[in-house]
């Protein structure tokens, strides 16, 4: 119980400092640190199997900071460097105009922002299907998707809020987390993730939608956010119309090639991004009438973007893994399952504590995956002992580790998407909370009434 109390007095610390105005990678990254270093203290284990140990605690500390920057810096942090770049890119070359000029026209018979609002919302969910990371997926929107949704007169929180949620709800039949939760039910995928998982999800969507509907609009007025379209007149469009097509690359790429659309043929999203940078530099060097020495220096736009992406959002992820490895090795989450494992609760009751417990680990760590591993080994054999569907405890602790890593000012997707949009991680939280405790409340319900308690 002491190291769930150090870990909760950390995350407290953590988040009065942020408020207070403090740099959160600093702050996550200290704060990491700080854990580490009480977990070795404490004669515990510093670093995970997958990284090697120094023979120090105090150098384990460092060399997972090390590991941090290797793994998330070459990884994800690259794909969202590339995103930004791209991103950049399209701004400068003037195709992000372009793509608001041609989209203004028909959009303009909605009036009201919020409507789109919520088609974009239901976009992004639909998205999801393609792009499986929550983070992925948030920097892919934020590169394509939130130009166009500010310019409609959607407020920067609120479009934000919106390319952070769609992966909150699981719609993907072949997700990792659906693939484990169904082998630990005992029930086939097909059973398991269609029948079963993607009505309560679809149901969970709509809820979330019409409450993003109702919360953002309300937050606007209260904070005295006019959303106000952009008058299409007075955007400079220098690009050619069919320079609308370029910034949606990334998108085409996904949905063309990472997969088996084209048989024999699959590129991940690191690849498509620089597909698409290079197509789009292709088509500017041919309309400006192969005037290299000026498509290249457009490109500079591009770099220049990757760099403020690493300053500003790559270091922040890094700080953030840092710190879910600080409370996971210091034992915060073994404490949340033994608090789990000795409740001797009723079957509604137990599958309310298994996952309240896994929202909680979720926040605390800004990790979906993890806490909602951790957890569901316990859901088949509490299941078992009780007389009850292990389906009936699993579902709602999968939604709710990725309902919860959307709350969490620590996540990868808040994280990249704040940092892109130029928002507070702790604005974005506010504007996707309420939709996120709709949602919750909708897949508790959708649970009890679709799947049997009781085996």
């Amino acid at each position: 119980m002491l190291e769930l109390l150090i870990g909760l007095a950390v995350t407290i610390a953590v988040g009065y400092f942020i408020i207070k105005g403090y740099k959160p990678a600093g702050v996550l990254l200290t704060a990491g640190l700080t854990l580490l270093l009480i977990t070795g203290l404490l004669g515990y284990k510093v670093l995970p199997a997958k990284v090697e140990a120094t023979g120090n605690f105090v150098t384990d500390s460092l060399e997972y900071v090390k590991y941090m920057l290797q793994y998330r810096g070459g990884g994800l942090g690259m794909q969202i460097m590339l995103l930004c770049g791209f991103a950049s890119y399209m701004t400068h070359i003037g195709a992000n105009n372009v793509v608001v000029k041609q989209f203004s026209k028909p959009l303009s018979v909605i009036k009201s922002p919020y409507v789109l609002l919520v088609a974009a919302y239901i976009v992004a969910c639909l998205m999801s299907l393609a792009v499986s990371s929550a983070t992925g997926l948030g920097v892919l929107l934020m590169a394509t998707l939130f130009p166009m949704m500010t310019a409609m007169g959607i407020s920067r929180p609120a479009a934000v809020a919106i390319c952070a949620s769609p992966a909150a709800i699981i719609l993907s039949p072949t997700s990792g987390d659906v693939i484990v939760a169904a082998e630990k039910s005992g029930l086939p995928l097909h059973v398991f993730a269609v029948e079963t998982v993607l009505p309560v999800s679809i149901c969970a969507i709509i809820v979330m939608a019409g409450a993003a509907f109702f919360w953002n609009k309300y937050l606007d007025k209260k904070e005295n956010i006019v959303m106000e379209k952009i008058d299409i007149s007075e955007i400079e469009v220098k690009a050619p119309s069919y320079y609308a097509i370029l910034p949606f690359l990334p998108i085409i790429g996904v949905f063309a090639f990472n997969g088996e659309t084209i048989p024999g043929l699959t590129l991940d999203i690191y690849t498509i991004v620089v597909m698409s940078i290079v197509i789009g530099a292709l088509v500017d060097f041919v309309t400006k009438r192969f005037k290299g020495k000026e498509t290249l220096e457009d490109l500079e736009s591009c770099y220049q973007g990757m760099a403020e992406a690493f300053k500003g959002v790559v270091m922040l992820l890094v700080a953030a893994g840092v710190f879910a490895q600080g409370l996971m090795s210091i034992g915060a989450i073994d404490n949340l399952i033994g608090l789990a494992e000795s409740a001797g609760a009723g079957g509604f009751a137990l599958m309310l504590l298994l996952t309240g417990l896994t929202v909680a680990a979720a926040i605390a760590t800004g990790s979906g995956n993890a806490p909602f591993y951790a957890f569901v080994e316990l859901a088949p054999a509490l299941a078992g002992k009780m007389g009850l569907s292990p389906a009936f405890l699993i579902i709602p602790m999968l939604q709710a580790s990725n309902l919860g890593r959307t709350i969490s000012p620590v996540s990868g997707v808040i994280v990249a998407t704040s940092g892109m949009g130029n928002v507070s991680p702790f604005e974005v939280v506010k504007r996707t909370s309420v939709p996120v405790l709709c949602g919750l409340l909708t897949v508790i319900i959708g649970t009890m009434v679709l799947v049997p308690m009781h085996v």
